[in-house]
C-alpha cells in the first residue's frame, strides 16, 4: 500500500505580473508562493518536477537544465514530465507517485507556460492538424456529440458565461470579461462551427505550483492540507479505426481506475465539485458524460439545469476553468490545484460551500491523455 499524499501548499504567479519577469521569474514566483503556503523555503525540498507543453512553444529546449537555479534545485533530483495539454495534472500525479514510494517527504512540483516569447500557432500545427488548430480539430468531434446528444444550441454558450462569471471573483484569473452574457457569446464570432470566439480559451502567460507532502509533513504543516485520495493516468493512441473521439475510451479507462481506487461508486453525488479541463465551451457536458459522472445524453442536461453553476449541487470550474487561464503547460496543474483550495476551504469569493472530496482533470492531445486525481478534506479510510 502507498503511503499517503497531500498539497500542502499551493501557489499561482499573478497574471498581471506574467509579462514583466523572465520566464525563470515566472516559475519562480509561483513556486515561491506555494512553499510560503506550505511554510517552507527550497532548501526543505527534497526533490522537484516540473511540466510545460511542447518546448517548441517558447523556443526553450530542456528548460529543467535552465530553470534549475531558479528552483533551488541544483544538486537535487529533477524530473520532467510532457503530456500535451494534459502535462499539469500528470505532474501533480508524478509529484504525489514520488512522495507516495516512499522515497521523498516534500516534493515542488511546478508548471508554466509563456507564450508570449513563443508562438503556439506554429508549435501546434503541422501534421495532420495542418494548421487549423485546436479548435479546428475538436469542432468536428463536438458536432458530432451534438448530433448524438441532441444537445441544445445554447449549452455552448451557457457554459461560457457560467465559467467566465465565476472568473471574476478568482483574482488568478487571466481573463475577466465584466457583463458576459448569452447573447454577448452568441454574437462573438464563429472560429470553428459551432465554436464562437467566447466559447474557446485564451492563450496564456502563467505558472502554477504545489508543494506535496507525506502524511507526517502534512499534519505538522502550517495550513489545512487537501489529501491526495486517488490518481490515475490513460493514454490510447490518437487516430485508429472505429476510435470514439467524442467518449475516447482511455477517458472512461481513466475514470473507473480513478473511482475504484478512491471507493467512488456515485461520482456525481460523493463529488462535490470538478475542475475540468474544458478548453471550449461543449466540453463541459461531454466531459461528465466521458468521465461517466452522467449516463451518456445526460450531460448537457446538467449543465442546462444550473447543477453546474457555483451554487449547484455539481460545481463545475468554479474558479473559471481553462476558459478564463490557459497557460498550456500549467492549465492542468491549476485544475488540480484549484480542486485543492475547494477542499482546504482557500477559494475565497468561488469557495464551494462544504466541499470536501473534489476532482481535478486534464486532458491533452487529440483527446488520447487523460490525468485526474481526486482530493478530500479528510484522508480517505484506505490509508488508515
Amino acid at each position: 500500500m502507498a503511503r499517503p499524499s497531500a498539497v500542502v501548499g499551493i501557489g499561482q504567479t499573478d497574471y498581471r505580473k506574467r509579462l514583466d519577469v523572465t520566464l525563470d521569474g515566472l516559475v519562480r514566483m509561483a513556486a515561491i508562493e506555494a512553499l510560503d503556503d506550505a511554510g517552507m523555503t527550497f532548501a526543505d525540498i527534497d526533490a522537484i518536477v516540473i511540466g510545460k507543453a511542447p518546448d517548441a512553444l517558447e523556443g526553450v529546449m530542456m528548460p529543467e537544465l535552465s530553470l534549475a537555479d531558479a528552483l533551488g534545485a541544483v544538486g537535487k533530483p529533477i524530473h520532467r514530465v510532457h503530456t500535451a495539454g494534459s502535462v499539469g495534472a500528470s505532474t501533480a500525479i508524478t509529484g504525489a507517485t514520488m512522495v507516495e514510494s516512499g522515497r521523498y517527504d516534500r516534493v515542488l512540483v511546478v508548471c508554466y507556460e509563456k507564450q508570449s516569447e513563443g508562438n503556439a500557432t506554429w508549435a501546434l500545427s503541422g501534421g495532420r492538424s495542418g494548421g487549423q488548430g485546436a479548435g479546428g480539430t475538436f469542432a468536428p468531434w463536438i458536432r458530432s456529440y451534438i448530433q448524438r446528444s441532441g444537445a441544445p444550441d445554447h449549452i455552448g454558450w451557457q457554459v461560457a458565461v457560467k465559467d467566465r462569471q465565476n472568473a471574476m471573483k478568482n483574482p488568478h484569473a487571466h481573463l475577466h470579461i465584466e457583463n458576459i452574457d448569452i447573447d454577448t457569446v452568441k454574437n462573438s464570432p464563429m472560429l470553428w462551427d459551432p465554436l464562437h470566439f467566447l466559447e474557446s480559451c485564451p492563450s496564456s502567460d502563467g505558472a502554477a505550483a504545489v508543494v506535496i507532502g507525506s502524511e507526517d509533513v502534512a499534519r505538522n504543516g502550517p495550513n489545512r492540507p487537501a489529501w491526495i485520495i486517488a490518481h490515475a493516468k490513460r493514454t490510447e493512441f490518437s487516430s485508429f479505426p472505429g476510435r470514439d473521439t467524442v467518449k475516447p475510451q482511455a477517458g472512461v479507462d481513466c475514470a473507473e481506475a480513478l473511482y475504484k481506487k478512491a471507493g467512488i461508486t456515485d461520482p456525481l453525488h460523493q463529488i462535490d465539485c470538478a475542475e475540468l479541463y474544458v478548453p471550449f465551451s461543449w466540453y463541459e457536458p461531454m466531459w461528465l458524460e466521458g468521465h461517466l459522472i452522467t449516463p451518456e445524453t445526460e450531460g448537457w442536461k446538467l449543465t442546462d439545469s444550473g447543477a453546474t453553476a457555483l451554487d449547484g449541487s455539481f460545481p463545475v470550474n468554479p474558479s473559471g476553468g481553462v476558459l478564463s487561464s490557459n497557460p498550456i503547460g500549467a492549465s492542468g496543474l491549476i485544475r488540480c490545484l484549484e480542486a485543492a483550495n475547494q477542499v482546504r476551504g482557500t477559494a475565497g469569493d468561488y469557495q464551494v460551500d462544504n466541499a470536501r472530496v473534489a476532482l481535478g482533470h486534464a486532458y491533452g492531445g487529440a483527446a488520447q491523455y487523460f490525468a485526474m486525481w481526486i482530493v478530500a478534506s479528510e484522508l480517505s479510510p484506505q490509508f488508515n
